[in-house]
């Protein structure tokens, strides 16, 4: 065999040991080369009589991250170029045949006759994980890097090579549908409760594990070709059945909104084919599958949150004449909140912290929480206690400024105050090193304001950090009127060492993410001004997508913060850049009433110690009028949503605030969940096309007010055809 992909090799024994270790890439991924491969594989193992059977592992650190999405987008393009050569019909038969080729060679591989066995350490996801589902016995290393999962719902497919099939014919249909309807990662110990993995061992030993169940006469044969095979959770038309697909919709709705179809048409495929033997019901995935796979909203998907993360978590936008250099020693200066955090994910990254405030036992309380962070996750059995110990000795809490001159990046995070934040970045600029790089981490000052307060504002770069910084993927990397590009291409390769995705954006009040969020929370602001009941303004929200609605969001951030943003817009930009109407809602709400948000259990909602939020009863009196809930347009309110964010999106292209639509797209769903399913904000214009959305935004403008009046870039984008990702665009309309 002639293998670039795989190194094939026969023990004394008779056990053959197939190694995925594809050259030039740094993580296994399926393509058609490894298809080929693969079958070339499985040919020659059924072929030799003298090969007992086979063991499949990777030479990587990581066993494979599944698909490359990159091959099926392609699949789509063919379509259309099929379809304007031969017509659809032949056109989707082509690509149905492609679309099921990895599940055809999955379950030649699986009936071929031979034993095969994996072998899997690190990761297996996607398409690998229905590799191993396709393979007789599964063995995992026990190491806490290990993950197996089917996460294809969260790029808006479903699994697609048997495993919506294969998956609850292994395990209780309940677990099955909530691990892969979530996209869930499972670890070794939990694989082997649920009977996915047939043994867990150090990662040492899997190979070896692999082969001695082949030699001990490892059946060739999948428990759902057994004669007499019966389902864990037994018929689909039983009383136990009926216990399982009622509920399973309704969580289905519950979670969706129905706004998903790859949830949609999993939830089908598996109760179909469930009533169905193995063969016919992997023909069942693979229609639904063709189907998803051509549908708008997997292409979105695929392309922000596969396609364009990918390249931005690779260094799409880093100043490529710049050195890489992962700072060794990162300062952090002030420890509350957003800074102590920071100072733990630095750490978790094995960089050294030094953290500093006024005195030491601030700066002690700011490391504390890296401390009350590594017990929550050793509690969860996700860490050691000789993880936590490693991680606060990388941290020096301290009130010595002059201890900073052994960083290389200094972090100010203290008080969204410019008085405040000059002072202190005056006092970090007298003992940085020369080559060292100052970043302010705000999110709404502009940056070049506060460089003004540095000797050096090439080397001065605005770095915004996401609440809670633990878990929000995204970060802000602003660029000043000053900031040169090596201050940039630190920040960036800063965040990227954080396992965090960047994207670069232009200084400008409230940056890109923010004024987009800005504008969600006042349109909900102005619907409870115009009558709209409270509840329905939070249950529309999420029904267009988002994934908390605007009263409940801005509890979050806090109402007095809102205030403060209003009047410092105000008092900078000119009264016509605030609504009077928001401002005297929260001047009411905050002053009138002492109610700040989650943070003092009051605002819109109230927050009980014990038990759920819940509205507050007193926001009727803050409704000049009320509205019939009944002649509400709930399609109006759900476009206003959506529409006055996408405005805001479009206008920071267009006063050069992004240069790149990828940054805003992936910047909105990582950043504030702006719909999923569109793609992003971008994305949505592109979708229904600028002339469409042009006249939307007019219809809303001359019902709603001159903010839905959209921007002269999409006006001129809907006279000429135009699209902010003008070759897919191309593509789709071939």
């Amino acid at each position: 065999m002639n293998l670039v992909n795989f190194r094939f090799e026969i023990d004394a024994d008779g056990i053959a040991l197939a190694t995925w270790d594809m050259p030039d890439r740094s993580m296994n991924v399926i393509t058609a080369e490894v298809m080929e491969e693969l079958s070339l594989i499985v040919v020659g193992v059924a072929a030799d009589e003298e090969v007992k059977g086979c063991v499949i592992t990777s030479g990587k650190e990581s066993f494979s991250g599944g698909a490359d999405l990159a091959m099926l987008q392609d699949l789509g393009r063919n379509h259309a170029l099929l379809k304007a050569e031969r017509g659809e019909t032949a056109a989707m038969e082509v690509f149905f045949d492609q679309s099921r080729r990895l599940s055809q060679l999955y379950r030649r591989l699986e009936t071929c006759g031979k034993p095969f066995a994996i072998a899997i350490h690190g990761i297996c996801l996607g398409g690998a994980f229905e590799l191993a589902l396709a393979c007789h016995y599964r063995v995992l290393s026990d190491a806490d890097a290990t993950r197996v999962g089917l996460p294809e719902i969260k790029v808006g497919l479903f699994p697609g090579a048997g495993g919506s099939q294969r998956l609850p014919r292994l395990m209780p249909t309940p677990d099955a549908l909530q691990l892969m309807a979530r996209g869930e990662q499972l670890r070794p110990g939990a694989a082997k409760k649920l009977g996915i993995a047939g043994a867990v061992v150090p990662r040492e030993q899997i190979v070896e594990a692999a082969r001695d169940w082949i030699r001990q006469g490892g059946k060739a044969l999948a428990p759902w070709d057994e004669p007499g095979f019966r389902l864990p959770s037994g018929k689909v038309y039983s009383p136990a059945g009926m216990q399982i697909w009622p509920p399973a919709n309704a969580i289905y709705r519950r979670e969706t909104q129905d706004n998903y179809p790859a949830g949609r048409a999993l939830l089908q495929a598996v109760y179909e084919g469930l009533q169905l033997p193995i063969d016919q019901a992997l023909t069942v995935e693979s229609r639904y599958f063709a189907s998803i796979l051509r549908s708008p909203v997997a292409a979105a998907m695929i392309r922000t949150l596969f396609l364009s993360k990918q390249e931005l978590d690779k260094g799409a936008r880093r100043p490529k004449e710049i050195p890489p250099a992962k700072p060794a020693t990162v300062g952090i200066v002030g420890a509350g909140f957003m800074g102590a955090a920071i100072t733990y994910v630095a750490a978790l990254a094995g960089i050294k912290v030094v953290l500093v405030d006024r005195d030491q036992e601030t700066a002690d309380k700011g490391k504390s929480l890296s401390h009350k962070l590594m017990t929550d996750q050793i509690m969860k059995g996700r860490a050691k206690m000789a993880d936590r110990d490693r991680l606060l000795g990388l941290i020096t809490a301290t009130p010595d400024y002059t201890a900073l001159g052994a960083c290389d990046l200094v972090i100010e995070a203290v008080f969204e105050d410019p008085k405040v934040k000059a002072e202190v970045l005056g006092r970090i600029d007298a003992v940085l090193r020369d080559d060292a790089i100052l970043a302010t981490n705000t999110s709404t000052l502009p940056v070049s304001g506060l460089a003004r307060a540095v000797t050096r504002p090439e080397r001065f770069v605005g770095i915004h950090f996401f609440s809670p910084v633990e878990k929000m993927l995204l970060v802000e990397v602003i660029r000043g009127q000053g900031t040169g590009d090596r201050a940039l291409a630190v920040a960036l390769d800063f965040v990227r060492a954080l396992k965090k995705t960047p994207i670069v954006v232009n200084d400008a009040r409230g940056f890109y993410a923010n004024r987009c969020v800005l504008a969600y929370v006042r349109e909900g602001h102005i619907m409870l001004g115009e009558g709209v009941p409270p509840a329905m303004i939070e249950n529309v929200a999420k029904q267009a997508g988002m994934p908390v609605g605007p009263l409940a969001l801005n509890d979050e951030v806090a109402l007095d913060l809102a205030l403060r943003i209003v009047r410092a817009t105000k008092a900078e930009v000119g009264n016509d850049a605030v609504d009077p109407a928001q401002e005297a809602l929260l001047v009411a709400l905050v002053e009138g009433e002492g109610r700040l948000g989650r943070k003092n259990r009051k605002g819109f909602y109230d927050y009980p110690e014990n038990g759920p939020k819940r509205l507050w009863p007193g926001l009727r009196a803050f409704k000049p009028v009320s509205q019939n809930p009944d002649t509400i347009d709930i399609a109006v309110l759900k476009q206003r949503f959506l529409v006055v964010q996408a405005l805001e999106a479009a206008r920071a292209i267009e006063e050069k605030v992004l240069t790149d639509p990828r940054e805003g797209d992936v910047g909105a769903i990582l950043g504030f969940g702006f719909a999923p399913f569109t793609g992003g904000p971008l994305s949505y214009i592109d979708g229904m096309g600028a002339a469409t959305f042009v006249g939307l935004s007019e219809r809303l403008a001359a019902a709603h007010g001159p903010r839905f009046a959209p921007c002269d870039l999409l006006v001129e984008m809907a006279r000429t055809g135009g699209a902010f990702y003008a070759e897919d665009a191309r593509s789709a309309a071939a």
